[in-house]
């Protein structure tokens, strides 16, 4: 074998051996609900738990049939599967269980397909070192990061079921460090380079991470902490819900109409406040980052005399130095391991703020990768030259509707592979149950 046959072998030996890997992990989260809670709807919002059992599957062999050139034995099932909601005018899901196959039904759709695929992955590797037929491995990539995604959002579906609903699974102990104390840093102005430059040698990204742009971003100051759930009190108490000045229209409709008066993951007790944890209520971690929306962030900013950053703040804040270069993540060059931030489904809950100081940008500025996706004011709109993907045309697109923002960094449930600089999350600014905090910046 030539060297680069050899190559190519390996890189599809590993693409096949993340793939794995994915598929684990999502399988041990569906091992967490109780079997009588497979059917609930922890989130009103999103399909039943049933759903989402069948769609990591079905999303994979309606991406690669075609391609592996084999035929559908359920089409029916292939259909059903194929789609998540995410409803933007305020219609909910009227499903019932009863409408959805048997947990029975999906696991057998589930293993022979996983039984086919894999069969038929293993022949056109052995046949076609170059895996032409799946894009060069574009297509497993595809496949792999969009069940780590899945892995994510399965998590904040999975934090809102009750915990009797669960099977408790043991956490990672906090990190041992000093409690910092948040300050204003200054960023001088400069450029930001936003998204992957288009080519042959550019690594795997989605298509709204294309193309690479540069971006002339003025100074500004920006928190060096995310906003704690002590900071957030303080907030609640001097009546931020109450405030209609401090809310934009639709964030002031949202929360009259849902009498929202605190984030999500808190519950109240009186006159305190439990948190929510993914398998207990504990009184409420003071410095742990605050979980709130998009409007909940903006309001916050508002009455503290600030605005949330945008994307190329952000970007400037994690990525640049005071020597003008650009690094690949906040701490430099190196691969995200354990040290460097709480990402990678190490914990299911946050750790209080800058407890990783060897993850810190060149600016000081903390947590910029992982323990929360930061809200920026940028709605999610495609960069100069976005290309959807042939094979994917709506991934994207369909959410440069305005009603989308722009999340940067990533979560204590975020795969490492997703934490490149280039990649863009996006919700809707009323959706509260993302692992999503803020920062303030002003100019």
């Amino acid at each position: 074998m030539n060297s680069t046959a050899t190559a190519q072998s390996s890189c599809i030996g590993q693409l096949l051996a993340r793939l794995q890997a994915a598929r684990s992990r999502s399988d041990e989260l569906f091992e967490i609900v109780r079997p009588e809670a497979l059917y609930d709807r922890p989130i009103p919002e999103r399909h039943r738990i049933i759903f989402y059992i069948g769609h990591l599957e079905a999303f994979d062999w309606n991406l690669l049939l075609g391609p592996l050139g084999i035929s559908s034995f359920d089409p029916g099932f292939d259909k059903l599967f194929a789609f998540g909601i995410d409803p933007v005018d305020g219609g909910l899901p009227t499903d019932q269980p009863k409408d959805w196959p048997s947990v029975e039904q999906v696991r057998r759709y589930n293993a022979r397909l996983r039984e086919t695929l894999d069969r038929e992955l293993q022949t056109v590797a052995a046949g076609d070192p170059s895996l032409a037929r799946l894009e060069n491995g574009r297509l497993l990539e595809v496949a792999i990061e969009h069940r780590l995604m899945h892995a994510e959002t399965l998590c904040y579906m999975l934090h809102q079921l009750p915990v009797d609903r669960k099977f408790t699974q043991a956490d990672v102990p906090l990190p041992m460090s000093a409690a910092p104390v948040s300050r204003s840093v200054e960023i001088p102005s400069g450029v930001a380079s936003l998204g992957l430059p288009r080519g042959g040698a550019s690594p795997f990204g989605w298509d709204n991470e294309f193309e690479e742009n540069r971006v002339e971003v003025p100074a500004f100051e920006i928190d060096s902490l995310n906003v704690t759930n002590g900071d957030y009190l303080r907030f609640m108490l001097e009546g931020g819900y109450s405030n209609r000045a401090l809310w934009t229209e639709s964030g002031w409709a949202w929360i009259t109409s849902k009498s929202r008066r605190h984030p999500a993951f808190w519950v109240p007790q009186g006159d305190s406040w439990s948190y929510r944890t993914m398998f207990a209520e504990i009184p409420l971690p003071a410095e742990w980052p605050v979980y709130v929306s998009h409007d909940e962030a903006s309001a916050y900013c508002r009455w503290a005399g600030k605005e949330l950053p945008s994307e190329a703040e952000w970007h400037r804040a994690a990525c640049s130095t005071h020597a003008g270069a650009e690094r690949a993540y906040p701490w430099g060059a190196d691969e995200p391991t354990a040290r460097h931030g709480n990402f990678d489904l190490q914990r299911w809950n946050p750790v209080p703020v800058g407890s990783y100081p060897e993850g810190v940008s060149d600016f000081g500025i903390a947590d910029l990768v992982g323990n929360g996706w930061e809200w920026t004011r940028t709605p999610f709109v495609p960069f100069p030259g976005f290309q959807p993907f042939s094979f994917y045309p709506g991934y994207s697109a369909d959410f440069f509707d305005g009603k989308h923002f722009v999340m940067k960094g990533g979560s204590p449930r975020t795969a490492a592979s997703m934490l490149r600089r280039s990649f863009r999350n996006w919700f809707q600014p009323h959706y509260p149950y993302v692992y999503a905090t803020f920062r303030g910046v002003k100019r």
